[in-house]
């Protein structure tokens, strides 16, 4: 399994996750491209605080979060747990969105518009350890596939992704069971998009979106 110096991983995440990466596109930006363009209320958060969010939503008490406005989360409506919630950072070049546990992200229209006019990449991991990679350029979703079945990639150009970084062979390399971990660290490797969990840890604009979404 993933080491815990690698993000993302379940050992940062242990409930799953979904995240994406986007080259040479503002935080900011990228949060109005998976959102629909509709600017939300954003409060920024550390990975410890967004768990807390998650796991007590409305229950949350000013004791649990110190060092943040209670007033401020519900105005932001990120206490409202029926919405995904998401925090977004940058590390060089890429920017990032995470999604813990659920799927919104997933979404090939969000990885359309997350990609124009530039590339981005989509990452989903779920509890279980089902898992999905897709890679888009331009608004156009070139690789989509299970790692445990790298030959049926739904994309409509796949060989593009496997040429600019060798995934194919880093899961014929390894154990099926690692196929997904070796699939992603050799995309992320290769591509640039790698973050310390470090970034992560610390606090970063999230917001919640609306469940109508």
């Amino acid at each position: 399994m993933m080491s815990i110096e690698i993000f993302p991983s379940l050992q940062l995440y242990d409930t799953g996750y979904c995240i994406i990466f986007a080259k040479s596109v503002q935080p900011e930006d990228l949060l109005l491209r998976v959102t629909g363009g509709s600017p939300l209320f954003t409060i920024y958060l550390n990975r410890e605080e967004m768990e807390l969010v998650k796991a007590l939503g409305e229950d949350i008490e000013p004791d649990d979060v110190p060092h943040l406005n209670l007033e401020e989360l519900e105005s932001a409506g990120i206490l409202d747990n029926s919405g995904p919630l998401l925090r977004s950072g940058m590390q060089q070049e890429w920017s990032f969105i995470v999604e813990p546990e659920g799927s919104y992200l997933a979404a090939d229209a969000i990885l359309e518009s997350a990609s124009s006019g530039t590339v981005a990449l989509c990452a989903r991991l779920s509890e279980t350890g089902s898992s999905w990679i897709s890679y888009a350029e331009s608004g156009e979703i070139l690789s989509s596939f299970d790692p445990l079945f790298p030959d049926r990639d739904y994309g409509k150009r796949p060989e593009v992704l496997d040429q600019l970084t060798g995934h194919r062979n880093a899961i014929g390399r390894g154990e099926r069971s690692e196929a997904y971990e070796n699939a992603l660290h050799q995309i992320q490797q290769r591509l640039g998009c790698v973050v310390p969990p470090s970034i992560d840890a610390d606090r970063l604009p999230a917001v919640r979106v609306p469940d109508q979404y």
